[in-house]
Order: structure tokens, then C-alpha cells, then sequence
């Protein structure tokens, strides 16, 4: 998240030095239940020292209202594909969604 954050606030910098402003907020997923909690609430911060510096510039975006975290199931994030096993039923769309051609296949 913390990798995202930073592209989205050098975008950010380049739309300004290019006189596009942007005022709403960027819409940053994450299939991690956890990873947003930790970014947004103070109480996480103890068991977490580890992170600590990830989740004080997450915090901040959030704060200052440049990104909002939203929550997308494993099921539908297409990074997934490359991690998890999937059924053939779930595999083949996510295929079909990244563009993948079988070049090998009869047209």
C-alpha cells in the first residue's frame, strides 16, 4: 500500500506541474482485511513496530484525504492469479480480464 501511495502522490505532483489539478481523492484497493485497520487506527500501532513508518504515511494520506483504502476480495483482485491456486471456473475469467492469449490456439 505504501508503494502505491507513493506513485499516487508523484502523479499527483506531475498533474499539478502540468496545471491538471485533482481534488478527489484516489481510490487505493487492497486485498489485505488488515493492511487498512493498521493504516487508520492508533490502537493497531503497538503490535506493529515492525511497519511502523508504512503506516504513519498511509495514516497521513488518509488523513489529509488524498486516498481512501477500500477492501477487494482475493476472488476478484487479478494480481491473485500470479500468487494463489484457482479453480478453473475462477482462473479462466481472470485470464480473460488480464487480455492473455493463447497464441498457440487454432483462430
Amino acid at each position: 500500500m505504501t508503494g502505491a501511495c507513493c506513485e499516487l502522490t508523484w502523479l499527483r505532483f506531475l498533474l499539478r506541474d502540468l496545471r491538471l489539478l485533482h481534488h478527489e481523492p484516489a481510490l487505493l484497493y487492497c486485498d489485505n482485511k488488515a493492511a487498512p485497520h493498521i493504516a487508520t487506527n492508533l490502537v493497531f500501532y503497538k503490535r506493529t513496530r515492525h511497519i511502523e513508518m508504512d503506516c504513519h504515511y498511509i495514516r497521513d494520506k488518509i488523513q489529509d484525504s488524498s486516498v481512501i483504502t477500500r477492501h477487494v476480495n482475493s476472488e476478484h483482485q487479478l494480481a491473485s492469479i500470479f500468487t494463489k491456486p484457482f479453480g478453473k471456473e475462477t482462473f479462466v475469467p481472470m485470464v480473460y480480464k488480464l487480455g492473455v492469449q493463447d497464441i498457440h490456439s487454432p483462430t
